[in-house]
């Protein structure tokens, strides 16, 4: 069992990552009067490439494998190609944490995006931010006693860094293979602070503006 109840410092912890991922957005705010608005959904796997060392005495298990839906905006000036990024992750089935706990971890993320644009059809997306990590573990055992709590939750600040490739396959629908990377502080319970997250997402452009200027009336 990892823990039974929720301690204050937890609390305190996870309204202040929050508050820094609403601090993240409000500071990126001015990016938000774009030109371009993208609204993906997607999936992918979570991976963990630390090996637990010793297999003789009990370590927490790595954060990796699942199906993980994702959904994202991006506001964007073609302008000055900077933007703001949203993002929110979880994973769709409940983990299995050594065959006594189930869990389920979800990320929340606000980025400074750069977008340049390749060729006609494909783009780069780089983004780079804050968020956090949230977890809840679950007992399997059932809890009647009244004033019992069987499960736990966990949040975390976390800094986060990401790679889309996009690909624009029909009118303003495209298509971005990504791959982010979590750095999670003080990861308690699993045995690395560092995942990925590789996968894909399927979008839409909302409000592009034409580039082109439209003429002035010919005089009577």
């Amino acid at each position: 069992m990892l823990f039974l109840v929720q301690t204050d410092k937890g609390n305190l912890l996870r309204k202040s990552a929050l508050l820094a991922v609403v601090c993240a957005i409000l500071l990126f705010a001015p990016f938000a009067s774009a030109q371009h608005t993208d609204i993906m959904v997607g999936g992918g796997i979570l991976e963990s490439l630390t090996k637990p060392t010793d297999v003789a005495t009990f370590q927490p298990p790595q954060e990796k494998v699942g199906l993980y839906p994702s959904i994202a905006g991006n506001f964007y000036s073609s302008k000055h190609r900077f933007g703001l990024n949203v993002e929110g992750s979880w994973r769709y089935h409940l983990g299995n944490y050594y065959g006594y706990e189930t869990y389920r971890p979800i990320f929340i993320d606000a980025n400074a995006l750069y977008q340049s644009q390749l060729t006609r059809r494909v783009g780069l997306d780089l983004m780079g931010g804050i968020g956090v990590a949230s977890n809840r573990f679950n007992l399997l055992a059932s809890c009647s006693v009244p004033g019992c709590i069987n499960y736990t939750s966990s949040t975390h600040f976390m800094e986060d860094l990401a790679l889309g490739v996009r690909y624009r396959f029909w009118r303003r629908f495209f298509v971005r293979p990504e791959a982010h990377y979590y750095h999670i502080q003080h990861n308690e319970g699993f045995n690395s602070d560092n995942v990925f997250r590789i996968g894909a997402s399927i979008g839409y452009r909302f409000g592009e503006q034409s580039t082109q200027k439209k003429k002035a009336p010919a005089p009577k």
